[in-house]
């Protein structure tokens, strides 16, 4: 019997259908085989990076790097996609950021797909976003206390007490352990007040220098400084008219800038940094803040004045070890919105989960139960409908808990324990990231500058 010849017009038609399809896309791509060889680009990357398909076709994934490490590479040994890494590529040295992802085919990686973003298109969006962040930071304002999730009796009662911190135009403090919430207060108490269609400002004091938290908050006119925006600019106090003004971990903030900020409660006026005439203002502020500002004002770390200025409708969050009757209705609550993001549908938790998270102390509060319900759905086989105790990844938590119990000897102080807690879940969000420091940020739900205050802090590379 002849042997059958493979259809090679066929296969020809189906490269340049292939071809024509990623010439069309206005992003750079480029594509290796499991070897690091090049085997298709598009035009887009041609004309951002300078090579032909001559300079790039069956040449190492190196070829066309002149500053920097292969992210092909990179991706193809540990399998994984890469995110946001800056390099310089082609003759020119054009500044680009690239993001890469495994081309897996039947389970196998054969090879590795990279977007190329030249980075003077990322400015122009840097300066739209700039533009538009009286706007951005308006629609930030999205939570009611109908968006609460909880029966428990403690719960409701801290509720209650926000409707009631709505209705009065006193400064409110919110305080609490880390993850408690206390920024979907802010939201639901700015929504409930009279002020629920001016803007919502949230300002998080610990991401910003002392100096430019000044410039951030009042505003700077022109000339200031170096660097400074023509014409000068408006600070969050202004944008802010009107409205209410979040001021997020406001323990962090130095002395200068709490002196600036007693002026502005107390009078009811800023001055931008480089003017000398004042500035009506109209803001409500509502302060947050996991640090006992008592011991703060006792080492004058705190100003007193100001203490008492922001203390005068005090919240207290409870920790989710206060209000663990609720951690079903949490875990559901999660559940479904994590289920969506990634995709899954049918998916159940066994009652050992629930005793097991039940049993445990919640030193993260509500985001480490996000991170811990997160991280099981990631665990979960795509065949399996049950999230089961062998998916939970709590073993650091379990240990912190073992090493606080009753009867133990504690292993360091107070700050110690928590610093220590703090770095092993910094290094778990890394390690679920891939080391992307942005993915990082967005699974804590913090900022990325605090996310490198933290790096810092633990000395985290």
């Amino acid at each position: 019997m002849k042997e059958r010849l493979p259809d090679l017009r066929a296969d020809q038609e189906k490269r340049l259908l292939l071809q024509s399809i990623i010439d069309s896309l206005s992003d750079a791509v480029s594509v290796v085989d499991e070897k690091g060889i090049g085997i298709m680009i598009n035009r887009a990357y041609t004309k951002i990076t300078g090579l032909s398909e001559e300079d790039v076709i069956n040449k190492p994934a190196t070829v066309d790097i002149a500053e920097g490490e292969s992210v092909h590479l990179r991706v193809l040994q540990t399998g994984r996609p890469i995110r946001g890494v800056r390099m310089k590529v082609g003759p020119f040295r054009r500044e680009v950021i690239v993001n890469c992802d495994p081309l897996i085919i039947d389970g196998k990686i054969k090879g590795s797909v990279g977007i190329i973003h030249d980075i003077s298109e990322l400015r122009k969006v840097m300066e739209e976003l700039e533009r538009t962040r009286h706007l951005v930071r308006r629609l930030e304002s999205r939570y009611t206390f109908e968006d609460i999730i909880g029966n428990d009796k403690h719960l409701q009662e801290v509720i209650e007490r926000g409707r009631q911190a709505a209705v009065t135009p006193a400064c409110v403090l919110l305080r609490g352990e880390c993850g408690t919430g206390k920024e979907l207060f802010a939201h639901a108490i700015h929504h409930a007040s009279d002020r629920s269609t001016g803007p919502f400002i949230r300002v998080n004091c610990a991401s910003l220098t002392d100096t430019l938290l000044e410039s951030e908050l009042f505003g700077y006119a022109d000339g200031a400084f170096t660097g400074a925006r023509k014409g000068g600019r408006k600070g969050y106090f202004e944008e802010a008219e009107g409205g209410t003004l979040f001021l997020d971990e406001i323990g962090a903030m130095g002395k200068e800038a709490q002196a600036r900020l007693l002026r502005a409660i107390q009078e009811g006026e800023i001055i931008r940094v480089g003017e000398s005439r004042s500035r009506r203002i109209d803001v409500r502020i509502i302060a947050a803040t996991n640090a006992d500002l008592e011991i703060m004002v006792e080492e004058n770390r705190f100003r007193k004045d100001l203490y008492y200025r922001l203390n005068v409708f005090p919240v207290e969050m409870p920790p989710l070890r206060e209000i663990k009757s609720d951690i079903p209705l949490l875990v559901k609550h999660f559940l479904a919105r994590y289920a969506q993001e990634y995709g899954r549908t049918g998916i159940d938790v066994s009652p050992a989960v629930f005793r097991r998270l039940k049993a445990y102390d919640w030193p993260g509060n509500m985001r480490e139960l996000q991170n811990v319900i997160s991280r099981a759905l990631i665990n979960l086989g795509r065949e399996e409908k049950l999230i089961e105790e062998k998916h939970l990844m709590i073993s650091i938590a379990e240990k912190t808990a073992k090493d606080c119990s009753p009867g133990a000897p504690l292993q360091g102080t107070l700050n110690e324990l928590h610093l220590s807690w703090e770095k092993e879940i910094v290094l778990q969000a890394l390690e679920q990231a891939g080391g992307n420091k942005a993915e990082t940020a967005r699974i804590l739900d913090i900022s990325i500058r605090n996310l490198y205050n933290k790096l810092n802090r633990h000395k985290i590379t």
